[in-house]
Order: structure tokens, then sequence, then C-alpha cells
């Protein structure tokens, strides 16, 4: 059922920030704000702040931020409601949870009931491993040989199905759960009755005569089974796996997550292997931070999966040359999720699995270390081998190489593969750096045809960069609008959200900037009356008029304060630091946290300092001419590239120039009455 926003207030009022991530690391008080080494990446000074009066934290080094649920989501891997229930569990809260719809509750039900008989399923299986005759004699000894031991099998929920047609079928029916609910757990298959020979439909066991492998969700739950043969019996395939359930969906999912998401955040990068016993048996050795794909294809899914722990990938393959490249072509997505993602070969036969059995852990540690090769290089590399001397095979090589590069969202990331790449293939960077380009501005091209999506999470995507086919110089910018190039980019600005970086191109950079600067100010003061009755949102949504921002994180901003106060209210900081949208949410605690605070010796040297509150009026005056200016010149830019494309040549054309013509007067005239208030030089004509 769906908590109640009452009670939903209720336990972010009790959830104390301080008491909540205490409970997970030790905080150390500095100033009025506590810090600690951050549980979300493996560092050896303490960058994790957390904030007891906004009842927030904020790591300066990995980024992470948040409010106490967004705390316990991410530590403990769970869903927005499971984290709630956490923490009303932890304060003595009663949930009060509202009536769902017949079809909700039926939902909810069955998902529940799916949750309980699987975890019955692992515990019947485990049991018969460990105490059954045929599952100590089979099974056990199967484990055993692998060299797994007690514990390992306990935290792996390692099990033996035996050879019955319906043992577990049975033994459900015992404690009450029928077979139906069995079947749709995808712990049974049933052979439909005869009714003229009067026989009923007979349910039995999926899994026989096999090892047994449960499959954990995020959060520690049974969502899953795959299952070994042990016999030479070849009409049988060697590995079954559960089928897709209402709690399975095998897309999103991977193998030892849950085991090894804490080694993950703590070592900063996922090991991925492709089997069961590989996670296993490298977990046992101490390297815990290791999933597996269970041989299939990587997914888009299972990629976010692990950027919840960490930006790093590095895959360990055992296949042959031509597997490797097959799979190497799934990997592009991995780039474009923004993860960074490595490749290491181990030695002719061995597997993860049989190479951590043979070497140890410290031996395979060294040679993932000594191994461990970026994407770009292995692909560059395996591509330029196949290709040989052949001409064609090396355009096609250069050609695939250079996709790749261009799947990065990185500008210098893709500089510096860019440069390698050149390097490793005996070529001009630049002629790779104008073949990227084409290939960005094909991929622009197409994403422009496709219909704008009105999903939430995609309008704050990270556009692929734009090349620039006109530059200008660095006198001309300044003769023209007056604008310093050293002085266009704040010298300190805050983090923006995880899903968007600055454009590059220095005009829209300058208008960024200032938009950003003017949310600032809203969401940190917008409440604040600057005079009786005049608020600092009423004083800068009157200024602005109508105007849209050119970045859509602000610009989404901007409009739920003129939403909220064309309502007659108007949104506090806190409303948008325990925000829904997590970008919002980020982007409001970077602006309330700072890596650095002022002495507590100034105040005793009498040094004071003014605060933004008391200069307000100065600043909100000043910031609404700045962003006039870099919204004006933005235009200004963008008219004179117009007028390079118009020849004239025609009536309609020469109608076109002249309107172009009006409105650079218009924007030029803004910007000069701006710069005149702020007493900037912009030469005149």
């Amino acid at each position: 059922m769906r908590i109640s926003n009452e009670i939903t207030e209720r336990i972010k009022q009790a959830a104390d920030i301080v008491e909540v991530v205490g409970d997970f690391v030790s905080l150390k008080k500095r100033g009025s704000n506590y810090t600690a080494c951050c549980p979300f990446h493996n560092e050896k000074s303490p960058s994790f702040n957390v904030n007891p009066v906004r009842q927030i934290y904020k790591c300066f080094g990995c980024g992470a931020a948040g409010d106490s649920i967004k705390f316990v989501m991410d530590i403990e891997g769970i869903s927005y409601g499971e984290a709630l229930r956490h923490l009303a569990q932890k304060y003595n809260i009663e949930v009060e949870e509202e009536q769902q719809t017949p079809e909700e509750v039926l939902r909810q039900n069955e998902r529940d009931s799916l949750y309980i008989v699987l975890n019955f399923a692992q515990k019947y299986y485990q049991n018969l491993l460990m105490e059954h005759e045929e599952g100590q004699s089979i099974g056990l000894s199967y484990f055993r040989n692998r060299g797994f031991n007690d514990p390992t099998i306990k935290s792996f929920g390692l099990g033996y199905s035996l050879t019955d047609w319906d043992g577990l079928t049975k033994e459900a029916a015992k404690k009450g759960y029928n077979p139906e609910l069995l079947e749709k757990a995808g712990l049974a298959l049933h052979k439909e009755g005869d009714p003229q020979a009067n026989r009923a439909t007979r349910y039995y066991d999926r899994f026989r005569g096999r090892v047994i492998f449960p499959i954990h969700n995020v959060s520690g739950k049974v969502i899953a089974f795959g299952a070994r043969i042990l016999s030479a019996d070849k009409s049988q395939p060697k590995y079954i796996n559960s089928p897709e359930t209402d709690v399975y969906h095998k897309s999103k999912i991977l193998y030892g997550i849950y085991q090894a998401k804490n080694a993950i955040r703590l070592e900063d990068v996922c090991y991925l292997v492709e089997g069961y016993t590989d996670v296993i048996s490298l977990h046992q050795a101490g390297i815990q931070n290791v999933a597996a794909s269970s041989g299939t294809s990587l997914t888009e899914e299972q990629i976010k999966l692990i950027a919840r722990f960490t930006n790093n990938i590095t895959i360990l393959y055992d296949g042959d040359a031509a597997g490797i490249k097959a799979a190497l072509r799934g990997l592009d997505m991995v780039l474009e999720e923004g993860l960074n993602v490595s490749l290491v070969t181990l030695p002719d036969g061995e597997d993860p699995d049989s190479y951590v059995y043979k070497v140890g852990a410290e031996g395979f540690k060294k040679h993932v270390q000594q191994a461990t090769k970026d994407f770009i290089t292995f692909k560059t590399e395996m591509l330029l081998k196949d290709a040989g001397d052949n001409p064609f095979k090396r355009a096609e090589a250069i050609n695939e190489i250079v996709t790749s590069i261009t799947k990065i969202s990185d500008p210098i990331k893709r500089q510096i593969f860019f440069k390698r790449t050149a390097d490793l293939m005996k070529m001009d960077e630049q002629t790779l750096i104008s073949e990227g380009n084409k290939h960005l501005r094909r991929r622009e091209d197409k994403a422009a045809e496709k219909p704008l999506q009105s999903k939430p999470k995609d309008r704050f995507r990270e556009r692929p960069q734009e090349p620039a086919d006109i530059h200008f110089s660095d006198n001309f910018i300044e003769e023209e609008f007056g604008i310093l190039v050293e002085d266009s980019v704040p010298n300190a600005v805050p983090d923006v959200a995880s899903r968007h970086e600055p454009p590059t191109d220095l005009f829209k950079q300058r208008l960024y900037f200032q938009e950003q600067a003017f949310v600032k100010l809203l969401i940190l003061h917008g409440q604040t009356e600057l005079e009786t009755g005049i608020s600092l949102c009423r004083y800068l949504l009157h200024e602005i008029g109508e105007i849209s921002f050119e970045n859509q994180l602000f610009d989404l901003v901007l409009n739920i304060f003129r939403q909220r106060f064309g309502l007659g209210e108007i949104p506090s900081t806190d409303y948008f630091l325990s925000h829904i949208d997590p970008d919002i949410q980020r982007f409001s605690i970077d602006l309330c946290t700072s890596k650095h605070h002022l002495s507590e010796n100034w105040e005793k040297h009498d040094i004071v300092v003014p605060t933004d509150e008391e200069l307000l009026h100065e600043i909100a005056f000043k910031k609404i001419l700045r962003l006039k200016m870099a919204y004006s010149a933005t235009k200004m830019k963008d008219l004179l590239n117009q007028m390079g494309k118009i020849t004239g040549n025609s009536d309609e054309e020469f109608a076109q120039i002249m309107e172009v013509q009006r409105q650079y007067k218009f924007y030029k005239n803004i910007n000069d009455l701006a710069a005149k208030e702020l007493g900037t030089v912009v030469p005149g004509y």
C-alpha cells in the first residue's frame, strides 16, 4: 500500500540527518557541520559533509548529495518507499498506508506473495544441500570441490534440488502455498489434465537434480534462481534459469550485486564477470566488488544499476578473440551512460574462477592491475591487429573507434582519447577530431528529427557536443560585446545536476552562469522581502518578464517559481532540498554547501564579512543586468551568424536582412543600457 503524505512528512521531520548518517559512518564535528570519509567512494581525506541545519549531506569528492531518505536509498540500494519504511521503523513511527484500488492491492499482494514463496524455496533448497543425504553427496560435494566454504555457501544462499519430480511442490503445499503461485514465481511447471480420463492438472518442479544459485535483487530479496546440472546427461542443458516474472527481469539485475554493492562503493570499481562461480570464487578470495551478467550481453538497465555504486567498470574476459570482439560492440552504451570502462583478458584457458584458485587473491589482483586497459585502447589495438595492412579494414577500424569515442559525453575525455588513438594509429589527430565532429552532427540532426519527448528525466540528458562552425577571436568578442574573456566564467561556481554540464560555447556559457546565479537567488532568498510587501521572488520575476532560460534545468526551476507565485506562494529553500526530481535536489544542495567556512578567529578580531542577505538588493539588481547582457549577447551572436548565411540576392532575402538588423539593434540597445548601468564600457558604432 501507499504511505500517506502525512506519515511521509512525519518521517522526514523525525529523521535527523546526523543520526541517520551516523548509523553508517563515523562523523566528526567541524564548525557547525559534520565531516567523514565518504561511504560512497574510497578516500583517505574526509570530503563528506553533513549539514544539520539544512538536513542535507554532500560529498565534495564524488558528488553524492541528498537528504536522509536519499542517503538510506543509496547506502542500502533500496527504493523510496522502502527507505521511508526503514526510517519509520528506526523512529518508531507507525506507518498508515493509504487505501489502494482493488487492482493495486491485488498486484501488491501478488508481488509480496512471490517474494515470500521464493524465500521459502531458497531455504528449502539450502536445507536439502546441508541436511539431505542426496544433497550432501552430490550438491555439497560439488561446492566443496569448487573450494566453497560454509560462510560462502550461506552468504550466497546456495542449495540443491532433488531429482524428484515434485519435491518442492509437495513441500510448498504442506506450507499452504498453492501451485499456481509456484508457477507464477517460476518454480513449477504444469501439465494440463485430461477431463475424459478424469485426470487433474499436474504440477511439477522446474529445477530437479541440480545445484541451485539464488539470484537476489539489490536489497537482498530472492527474486529468481539459476540451476546447474551435475550429471552427464547430454539431453539436458547445463544451466537453466527462472523465467521472467513480476519480480524478476533478467536485463535489470546482475548476479551478486547485493553481496558486492558495499565493496563496489569502497573500491570505486565493479569487476564484471560472466558466471555464478566466477563471482563466488572471487568473493571468497576477498575480491568482493564483483558481479556477473550471467552470460547475457550487458544491458542499459544493468549499466545504470552499476552506476548507482560506481562510475568505473572493469570487465574480466575469458573468451576467445572472436567472442571478445563481438562483446565490444555492446560496450558503447557504457560510454553513453558516462561510465569509465576497462577490460582485462585472462591467460589462455583460464576464467576468473579457475585463475583465482590457481594464483590466489594477490596474484589475481596483480594480473588485473598489470593487464587492465581502457576500452578505447583495448578496442583500437584489437581492431588494428585484425586489420593488418589492409587499407579498407583499417578505414573501417578507424570509423568504428571514432564512433565509440563520440559516445563519450565529456569533451575533455574525448580529446584525450582522440590523441591517444591518433598515436596508436600513427595518424593526424585533427583528422580523427574532424571525423568525430561529423558523427556528432549526424547524431544531433537525427535527434532533432524525432518528436520532442515529454518525459521529465529526458529533458536533462546531456546533448552531444555541437562542433563550432564559426569561430570568433577574443579581440572580436571583447570589442563587439564588451565581454572580457578571462572574466566570462566566475572563479567559483557550484557543481550542477548530475546529467548536465555547462556548454563550451563562450556566449552560451556566459548565459548559463548568469541563469545559474539568477535561480540561485530565487532558491536561497526568494522569500526574503526587499521592502514591505515586495519579495525578492516578485522583484526578479517582474524584471525578466516572460523570457525562457536556455538551460532546461534552470528553466524548470524558474517555471516552478512562476507557477507557485501565481498561486500566491513562494517555494522555500527546503522545498528544493527535498525535491522529488533528483537533479533539482542535487543542484539545490550544491548551492547550499561549500567546501570552505569562515574562521572563528575573524569574529574574535572584529572582522566583519557582509552576508548575501545584507547586500541582497544590490546583488539582485546587478544579477538582472548581467543576465540581460548575457541574454542579449547570445541573441546578437545568433543574429550575426544568421545574417552571414543570407546572400540578399532576392527581395525576400533582403527583407530578411532588414528584419535581422532590426532585431540586432533591439538586443544591442538592451546590452548597451545594461552595460551602462553596470559601468561596463561597450564600444559604440
